[in-house]
């Protein structure tokens, strides 16, 4: 079926009336009864309603399509209406619409409507197209538009399809594993299925490695698709043409990534680290910095968590409980200290330290890395010292490997068994002894004691920092500078900054599930459903929650969970809450220093403006 076979000129309106959603779509319709293709019109709206109440069908670009299948449709039609000052018609893009085309197919009809709407989509995506159809000065000249692009798009499909039979492998991953991982890789999956485009995924979480690519697949498929902020094990896809990119392009542009990933112009890996050429995909190399260092707090990351939360149930028998003389001492108290504080947290400078250096260096830079990263625990530069030793140890290795390439090859062997190991370690201590640790130590010195003294105001504008930045970016690089900061506070024995991190980080996807039960006229159905999942990922302080209904409309959703995120992190320094436990959202509210009661609050608060904001942000999806 052709889109010339359901538009006429009866069905064709140059000049809209209407200025808004609501009256376009009575126009569109009254223009549908009158050509006689309507049998109840009141019906026919109902089902146009309930299909937009389902999800706006304004595409963005300029253009909507609303359509539906319904009893009250007589003859299969579709009616066109232009607007050249634009309606407001809650568009994807946020920008009014001109181009309007409804689609009217009966009950009974076969899903040849949505091959019309998918083509007619597809060539309204031409912006010299639009342009025409925007141009033309009568209904004849619109048809014969139309009949033109149709004919060159069924020219172009009639082939085989380029995409067909094609090949993509992908790897998703986050420093967490718990959202982003799994969202980027549902979101590839749709788009590759709706491309026609076999795809396979291998998803690195925090479970682990799943659907791990196989040796034959990788050899077996035309490109490569890398959406991660973590290091992935690159090597095995040499030779093939390689994306690069960060886990939430994945998520939010995953026809960009399939669509450069088979362009002839994908560059190929070609091992050791690097590629032929640098991909379009990848921001340039200033991603590196941030890569290198969530590769470090993804291995941390489960130190941090477990050792954490041990220490945290350990002051359930007393906050001095593990003190062998004190009057609350209790040996079991005690255990949990030493495992998660001694064990535990005692590794966790030494692993961000060393997986940093390894993902600069690979395995070479892993021995400097953590003896670096150990030096810095064990003197007073700490954290911050670990995060110097782990970029220290891994540039300097990729030093040493330049230096000594040239080496005969008969003494390959020993580069990694003796000189990188030797030269790397002695180097990166002796710079870490003698440079590094004073001053690094004396900045931790300075912040300790600025934290202690710090005045109500300077504690409430910290928390408000903390908290919209686990806001801005859900996930992304801003929320996790902040997320790390926190760390390094627990690491360091100040516990108030962490508190304000996790009501921040919790806020996001709570208050929007507030808002979609308060303001149930303002979202789509599936954001409704979104909604009631939100609550589990906010008790769970899973920020990622978020990023479906910001994606969808930034401009709206954005400032509303910054602010909110922001006032559950004032709230919670000036209620002076300290939490020992890095993750948990919900589920170590009872281990909180201060009033859990008041802490509470502080998120309910941040979650009620958040969801306040959203409703008078959002409009009536109708």
């Amino acid at each position: 079926m052709k889109v010339t076979d359901l538009l006429k000129k009866e069905t064709i309106t140059l000049e809209l009336r209407s200025s808004t959603k609501a009256t376009v779509i009575d126009e569109l319709i009254t223009t549908l009864d009158q050509a006689g293709r309507l049998t109840n019109k009141t019906t026919f709206k109902q089902d146009i309603l309930k299909r937009e109440n389902h999800t706006s069908t304004g595409i963005g670009e300029g253009i909507a399509i609303p359509h539906a299948k319904s009893p009250a449709v007589k003859t299969p039609s579709i009616v066109f209406g232009r607007s050249k000052n634009g309606i407001d018609y809650d568009s994807l893009d946020g920008k009014p619409s001109h181009l309007f085309f409804m689609i009217a197919a009966s009950e009974g009809a076969n899903n040849e409507h949505l091959d019309t709407l998918a083509r007619l989509s597809s060539m309204l995506m031409d912006p010299a197209f639009r342009e025409t159809l925007l141009n033309a000065s009568s209904k004849e000249q619109i048809i014969d538009a139309i009949n033109r692009k149709e004919q060159e798009k069924m020219a172009e499909d009639a082939p085989t399809n380029q995409t067909q039979g094609k090949k993509i492998l992908a790897v998703t991953a986050c420093p967490t594993g718990i959202a982003h991982t799994f969202m980027a890789a549902d979101a590839l999956k749709a788009k590759a299925k709706e491309l026609g485009i076999d795809m396979k995924v291998e998803t690195r979480g925090s479970g682990g490695a799943k659907n791990v690519l196989t040796e034959a697949e990788i050899k077996e498929a035309d490109a490569i698709i890398i959406a991660a902020d973590t290091k992935v094990d690159m090597d095995r896809f040499q030779g093939k043409p390689v994306i690069e990119t960060g886990v939430t392009d994945g998520i939010r542009r995953p026809d960009a990534l399939i669509e450069r990933a088979l362009s002839s112009n994908a560059p190929i890996y070609s091992g050791s680290g690097t590629n032929r050429e640098s991909s379009s995909e990848k921001s340039g190399q200033k991603n590196a910095f941030y890569r290198h260092l969530m590769n470090g707090v993804s291995h941390m990351l489960p130190f941090v968590v477990g050792g954490g939360i041990l220490i945290a149930l350990g002051f359930l028998f007393g906050i001095e409980a593990h003190v062998p003389d004190h009057p609350d001492y209790h040996p079991f108290a005690e255990a949990l200290n030493t495992i998660g504080g001694g064990n535990a947290f005692g590794l966790m400078i030494p692993v961000l330290a060393g997986f940093i250096a390894m993902s600069i260096a690979d395995r070479p830079g892993l021995a400097p890395g953590m003896v670096g990263g150990f030096m810095a625990a064990q003197g007073d530069s700490g954290f911050l010292g670990g995060l110097i030793a782990g970029f220290l140890a891994g540039y300097l290795v990729v030093l040493l490997k330049k230096m000594f390439a040239n080496i005969p090859q008969s003494l390959d062997g020993i580069k990694t068994i003796l000189i990188y190991p030797l030269l790397g370690i002695l180097i990166t201590g002796l710079l870490m002894f003698y440079v590094i640790e004073i001053p690094v130590g004396a900045f931790n010195t300075a912040l300790g004691s600025w934290l202690q003294g710090m005045g109500t105001t300077n504690a409430v504008l910290l928390g408000l920092i903390l908290g919209g930045m686990m806001a801005i970016d859900m996930g992304g690089p801003i929320n996790k500078a902040a997320y790390t900061f926190g760390i390094a506070m627990i690491a360091e024995g100040f516990l108030t900054p962490h508190a304000a991190i996790m009501a921040g980080g919790m806020v996001p996807p709570l208050g929007i599930a507030l808002a979609t039960f308060m303001f149930r006229n303002k979202f789509t159905r599936e954001e409704k459903d979104a909604g009631v999942s939100n609550i589990v990922m906010g008790l769970s302080f899973i920020t990622e929650g978020a990023i479906p209904f910001a994606a969808a409309d930034p401009g709206r959703v954005i400032p509303s969970v910054v602010t909110g995120s922001a006032v559950a992190g004032a709230l919670s320094m000036l209620f002076n809450i300290g939490l020992p436990a890095p993750h948990g959202g919900l589920f170590v509210i009872g281990l909180v220093e201060g009033s859990g009661w008041l802490y509470l609050l502080a998120i309910l608060i941040g979650a009620i403006v958040t969801a306040l904001m959203l409703g008078g942000l959002k409009k009536s999806k109708i």
